[in-house]
């Protein structure tokens, strides 16, 4: 029996939107941070990854494209990609990279350097991207992060990509740093959780012991 739509089953679009505003007006790139936050406000207050397995656009794009287009090979996850130690230490390298993208835009806030109109892929490869920055009304340092923000995203979706071909089409879920960030924080609150409830009852029993 065919499921029933719903309408967070076309947030694929979404993603698809904010890829291609980003590449004719950088400064849509600040939207990304809705996908930064959305999922660990989430985490924090349900105690779930319901963004991860329900919401996240990303994520359905790639089921989309390796599915329905038969764009994956589908192929199981190496075993490595769902290590512990590649995951975190993936999370680690994304906060490193992410962190100094803060501080270079810290750097052109206070004038200590000047504005990069490129957007640095894998890390590594610095595409100019000047044709997307329009604007002459905002602060360099608010250019400045959605060039870094913009990079960041752009980057994983590429990870994304190959990991769909390779592998099956929701591959990067497996190893994405904001899906070990929520985990981790869905583990610390149901722990915690679990221990009030226990330490409620023990005071229960205790009382009636009494």
């Amino acid at each position: 029996m065919k499921r029933k739509k719903h309408w967070y089953d076309y947030l694929w679009i979404v993603s698809l939107c904010y890829l291609m505003l980003g590449f004719l007006n950088i400064l849509f790139a600040w939207l990304g941070l809705l996908c930064f936050f959305i999922p660990l406000l989430i985490s924090i207050i349900g105690g779930n990854k319901i963004y991860c397995n329900r919401y996240c656009g990303r994520g359905q794009l790639f089921s989309l494209l390796g599915g329905r287009f038969g764009l994956s090979r589908k192929k199981d996850v190496p075993n490595f990609l769902k290590s512990k130690w590649f995951r975190y230490g993936f999370l680690i390298f994304f906060f490193m990279m992410f962190f100094q993208m803060l501080w270079t835009t810290w750097l052109v806030f206070e004038g200590s350097s000047n504005l990069k109109e490129f957007v640095t892929l894998l890390w590594t490869f610095k595409l100019p991207w000047n044709w997307a920055y329009h604007s002459t009304t905002v602060a360099p340092w608010i250019a400045q992060f959605a060039f870094g923000f913009y990079s960041v995203m752009l980057t994983s979706t590429i990870l994304g990509l190959v990991t769909m071909v390779l592998f099956k089409p929701r591959s990067w879920c497996v190893y994405c740093p904001m899906g070990s960030m929520t985990q981790l924080i869905c583990r610390v609150r149901n722990s915690k959780s679990c221990s009030a409830k226990m330490d409620s009852f023990s005071c229960s029993k205790g009382s009636i012991s009494s």
